[in-house]
């Protein structure tokens, strides 16, 4: 038999190639399959490993007792009130004020007169005598600086402006009557302006006013001209007229503005 199957093989060669194609086909087959079965096992993650933490253990403890309350306080007995000493009884009584009339004397008025009396009398007025000004400063005598008929005469300058003002004129007169009219002029400035009579302040006040405004408009070439001894103003031509006398030494006209 065995004779046989060997006897149709090697009867039928091409037979038995088909035979060796098919198994090798068949290998072929199951390799690719396996390949491909484990890529699509590569595709799918790893699964997650789960991490268990160690554990913790807990013991239960009770809290402690809190600490007993402290013992109330005994009560203290009161005291048994005793009577009072006499002494303090007596110092609780009522003490009956005591009082006395005050005599006081009522003085009489103190008459005014009195005190006008003692107080002192004001000053009288600054009076040169004639001979004093003799040889003074007169308008359109020259400018103060020995130039006679100079562009700035000064002492005219000022004597018309006082002549002009009916308040400085009034004062001049009043106090020419409060010297008596005996002195020939009656001084105002010698560097510093003087008192005169009972005025407040230094100087009589309008004339002082008036004086200062007329040489604050001069020209500053008079207010700086040198002056040499007194000038003389006369409120009027009349005989006997309220006069006015300022200066003394060497002085400019500026300073009568700048006077302490």
């Amino acid at each position: 038999m065995g004779n046989g199957i060997r006897q149709a093989g090697a009867d039928d060669p091409a037979r038995g190639r088909r035979g060796r194609h098919r198994l090798f086909a068949w290998g072929v087959a199951m390799a690719a399959h396996a390949l491909i079965l484990a890529l699509i096992l590569q595709q799918f993650p790893k699964p997650v490993e789960m991490f268990e933490p160690q554990a913790v253990t807990v013991e239960l403890v009770a809290p402690p007792a809190p600490p007993p309350a402290p013992p109330a306080p005994e009560p203290k007995p009161k005291p048994t009130p005793q009577p009072p000493k006499p002494s303090q009884a007596r110092s609780h009584l009522p003490v009956k004020a005591q009082v006395r009339p005050i005599h006081m004397a009522v003085h009489a008025p103190v008459p005014q007169a009195l005190f006008a009396a003692r107080a002192p009398p004001a000053p009288a007025p600054t009076e040169l005598s004639a001979a004093e000004v003799a040889g003074a400063i007169t308008a359109g005598s020259g400018s103060g600086s020995g130039s006679a008929g100079g562009a700035c005469d000064m002492v005219r300058r000022l004597q018309d402006a006082l002549r002009r003002d009916p308040r400085v004129r009034a004062a001049v007169e009043e106090s020419h009557r409060a010297a008596g009219g005996r002195g020939a002029a009656i001084m105002v400035w010698n560097g510093d302006w003087i008192r005169n009579g009972g005025e407040d302040g230094k100087g009589l006040a309008g004339v002082r006013q008036a004086i200062a405004v007329e040489v604050a408009f001069a020209p500053e070439a008079c207010k700086a001209e040198p002056v040499r001894g007194l000038v003389l103003i006369s409120l009027t031509d009349a005989p006997g007229a309220a006069k006015l006398a300022l200066g003394g030494g060497r002085w400019r006209w500026s300073d009568l503005l700048f006077a302490r």
